[in-house]
């Protein structure tokens, strides 16, 4: 090695790959108020989950696998369960059922 020549420590980070990330301590990313995942930016202040606090859900046709874990249908569905039967009814309400009068046999 010449005279004018520096040699790079090993110690050193010259780079910006595998070495320096652990350097980092501090966290992007924390809890969405939505979706409740870690994955709402701190400064941004979006999240990359769910999309919040954009009115609608994040969500997109390439990613069709976690369209269905995300659906309708993959969670509680109490409420909805019952707005299909009274669908399929018409939504009627206050009517009880007429009797039925059994036909008589001659």
């Amino acid at each position: 090695m010449e005279e004018g020549q520096k040699r790079l420590s090993p110690t050193r980070n010259y780079t910006k790959g595998t070495s320096s990330f652990g350097k980092r301590h501090t966290k992007s990313h924390t809890l969405c108020r939505r979706c409740g995942r870690r994955s709402f930016h701190n400064q941004k202040k979006t999240c990359a989950q769910c999309g919040y606090p954009a009115a609608k859900l994040r969500s997109y046709n390439w990613s069709e696998k976690a369209k269905r874990r995300k659906t309708t249908g993959t969670g509680r569905m109490s409420h909805l369960t019952q707005v299909h039967r009274r669908f399929k009814n018409g939504f009627r309400e206050g009517t009880q059922a007429k009797k039925q009068v059994k036909a008589v046999s001659a």
